[in-house]
């Protein structure tokens, strides 16, 4: 037998093997007596989802419904060969999350802190390394932050009226503007840079942003690899961060670090808290160190943990933060009544604070904090939360055991539609989040940012912004939806956030004199 005919007999007993074990997996959860969906040996359920063929949320709901209308707590997926657990039942969602969270710590998300640094970041780190910087930055977001920042934030808001300004009586891609706002607000508050997005939309800020959200077939494909091969790809070095983002965050973090260091430059913002805890190890106004029984050099971050957090804090930010408004404002656009509701409450809440727009007016205003929650739960950002078994654990109230390595989707686009919870779910209703019917809706069943110890850190500065561009707007200009805009709306399969495929259209007016938001800030 020669050489070829031997290497031709080896490959094909290696693709024989490959197979099945392949078919092994693919009968995991049959095995284990759980329901399945329809599922291929090769791709599991993410043929889809790597060839961008239905959106995330499409899938979603899909599972959750197929699951729920079988009268099941839970059922399972295959993230192509790796078993993933889909709990339905809000007891089984609590106990992953919160109750027994220290059998679910990890997000199962690839990272490599050495060759793509910026994939580091608070969102990804898995065990000790988490749970550390979770203690070092969680400072960084509390109120008192939030209002060193505020001014900051609002001073965003004159580029708003300038782009909206041009475009009266006429119609305006909110969907585009608003990224805008938010690539800026994100700019200035994480990097302590005027990215001017408003103004010139083509900024360098506002084109690595979109990258981050908009990846090609390849691309997707390599990102799946990485979270199925995560060892081998750090053999290989893998990156899931373009590129060009890499650089370009890297710089402008070196930069603006060393610029502020060498000039004493001082700027309310989450970079100089940032800064703060790389030098001092603590913010200087804090008593008490973040971490118990760690010294203040040991409770330090290096220059590279800045550039990632500055990082995530700008992905998770702006994308997610837009299309909330986005959403908020199409909504408000086809329900006048809803719209001038929220445009009297926040009109009386200033008077109510003399005209002035501090921290605490913004947080006076609860029909917008009910309107921003009953967006966020038809619309959330992220459909699905993810997490991975660390340790075997047994599913409460059932035999079911999960073993270590099996990862956890947890279906929050399919909760919050859940008639059982919100009936009528497609219908938007603020009133659902007023004080008397909140009541009725079961802890669990509205998880927008998550719940538990890995609950979103940046979920109050998320809320903040997103108030005041809704402030700012509502004062300003009345909404109506333009024939333009695509209904119903379609989500886009190449974004892993919940986003439009097509752009938002919507007529803007003017309702009354200018109301700067900027002149209205108490100087005090």
């Amino acid at each position: 037998m020669d050489l070829l005919s031997t290497i031709g007999i080896l490959v094909l007993t290696c693709v024989i093997l490959t197979l099945l074990w392949m078919k092994k997996r693919s009968n995991y959860w049959k095995n284990k007596g759980v329901s399945t969906v329809s599922h291929s040996i090769i791709w599991g359920n993410m043929k889809d989802a790597i060839f961008q063929s239905n959106s995330l949320c499409e899938r979603v709901v899909y599972y959750y419904q197929t699951f729920k209308s079988r009268g099941l707590k839970y059922g399972g997926i295959y993230f192509m060969w790796d078993p993933m657990f889909v709990p339905l039942d809000l007891g089984i969602i609590k106990s992953i999350m919160q109750t027994d969270f220290q059998h679910f710590v990890d997000r199962g998300i690839y990272y490599d802190e050495k060759n793509d640094p910026l994939s580091a970041h608070l969102f990804s780190l898995a065990g000790k390394k988490w749970k550390l910087l979770r203690h070092k930055l969680s400072p960084t977001f509390t109120s008192g932050k939030m209002k060193m920042m505020f001014d900051t934030l609002v001073d965003c808001t004159g580029g708003l009226y300038k782009v909206l300004d041009k475009d009266l009586d006429n119609a305006v891609d909110i969907k585009d503007v608003l990224g805008r706002f938010t690539t800026d607000i994100i700019g200035n508050c994480a990097f302590g840079i005027d990215c001017n997005s408003l103004e010139n939309p083509d900024s360098e800020f506002r084109a690595k942003g979109k990258r981050l959200f908009h990846r090609t077939l390849w691309e997707n494909m390599s990102a799946f690899s990485t979270f199925m091969l995560p060892q081998i790809s750090k053999i290989f070095k893998r990156k899931i961060t373009p590129q060009e983002v890499n650089d370009f965050f890297l710089g402008v973090v070196r930069d603006n670090v060393a610029y502020r260091e060498k000039n004493n430059i001082f700027r309310k913002d989450f970079m100089h808290l940032l800064i703060q805890l790389k030098n001092r190890g603590k913010l200087v106004d804090d008593e008490k160190l973040s971490v118990e029984n760690i010294s203040e050099e040991e409770n330090k971050i290096t220059l590279l943990e800045i550039a990632a957090q500055a990082f995530i804090f700008f992905e998770a930010g702006f994308e997610t933060s837009s299309t909330t408004m986005t959403f908020c404002l199409y909504e408000l656009a086809k329900q006048k009544n809803i719209q001038e509701k929220l445009r009297g409450e926040i009109k009386k809440v200033f008077a109510k604070h003399n005209n002035q727009l501090t921290y605490e007016a913004v947080m006076d205003m609860p029909y917008l904090e009910q309107t921003i929650n009953e967006t966020l739960r038809k619309y959330p950002p992220l459909v699905s939360l993810s997490r991975i078994c660390t340790k075997e654990y047994q599913v409460p109230g059932t035999d079911l055991v999960l073993e270590e390595g099996v990862r956890v989707m947890i279906p929050v686009y399919g909760i919050h539609h859940d008639p059982d919870y919100y009936p009528d779910p497609e219908k938007f209703d603020p009133d659902r989040f007023s004080e008397e019917n909140k009541q009725n809706i079961p802890p669990f069943a509205f998880i927008p940012f998550g719940e538990g110890p890995r609950i979103c850190i940046g979920a109050r500065f998320g809320k903040m912004q997103t108030k005041v561009g809704l402030i700012a707007l509502l004062l300003n200009y009345e909404f109506t939806v333009n024939e333009k805009t695509q209904e119903p709306l379609q989500y886009d399969p190449q974004s892993f956030t919940l986003s439009t495929k097509g752009d938002i259209w919507l007529n803007i007016k003017k309702v009354s004199e200018r109301i700067d938001l900027m002149t209205l800030k108490d100087i005090n």
